[in-house]
């Protein structure tokens, strides 16, 4: 379902249960940066008609789940700060190809590869944690992350054929599993 090659290393957990302050800070800059790829997305492609509307619901939707993660750090007070990022965002979209229509296919591709390992991550997040309204809180975002990394997929198919996409698809995820193997220092929700 949700086209990922590899499994979340049990190094991901350990590395953010005992950090789950800075996970969330991290979170809620993942939420700001899905609504701005988002947006890009619209603004880049904005004579396709379906992919706008998709786009200005995954907007919102991100763009709500970024201000549920700032009340959450209120609400912990925890200050929600600047935080140096991870590279997985960066080292996936150095596969982008540079040349239309392939790169519409690659954009939308890894958008939805980057949906796919948040909502395994919520699941385990939800599974592992032992703050039971934490944990609450990563499973209730678990089926949006799964829709969105769907819509991404399904809207790469207006710009190739479903065979070009999917083989596509194979070679980007294995990329990402690729990266997510070597994972990142510092504790992210993409390390």
């Amino acid at each position: 379902m949700l086209n990922l090659q590899s499994k979340t290393p049990d190094r991901w957990l350990e590395q953010v249960l005992p950090h789950l302050d800075l996970l969330l800070i991290d979170h809620a800059h993942c939420e700001r940066k899905a609504a701005g790829v988002a947006m890009n997305l619209l603004s880049t492609y904005v004579d396709n008609h379906e992919l706008c509307g998709e786009m200005v619901r995954i907007v919102c939707e991100e763009l709500e789940h970024f201000e549920m993660v700032r009340a959450l750090l209120r609400q912990r007070q925890v200050h929600f700060r600047r935080l140096r990022p991870g590279d997985y965002g960066r080292r996936l979209n150095a596969f982008v190809n540079r040349t239309e229509p392939q790169r519409a296919v690659d954009r939308l591709l890894i958008a939805g590869l980057i949906e796919a390992r948040s909502c395994e991550r919520f699941c385990l997040l939800r599974d592992q944690l032992e703050d039971k309204d934490l944990a609450d809180f990563y499973g209730s975002l678990f089926e949006s992350e799964a829709r969105h990394h769907a819509i991404y997929v399904r809207l790469a198919k207006g710009y190739a054929t479903d065979e070009e996409v999917e083989a596509r698809l194979a070679v980007l995820a294995s990329e990402e599993a690729q990266i997510v193997s070597t994972g990142h220092p510092l504790p992210r929700m993409h390390s």
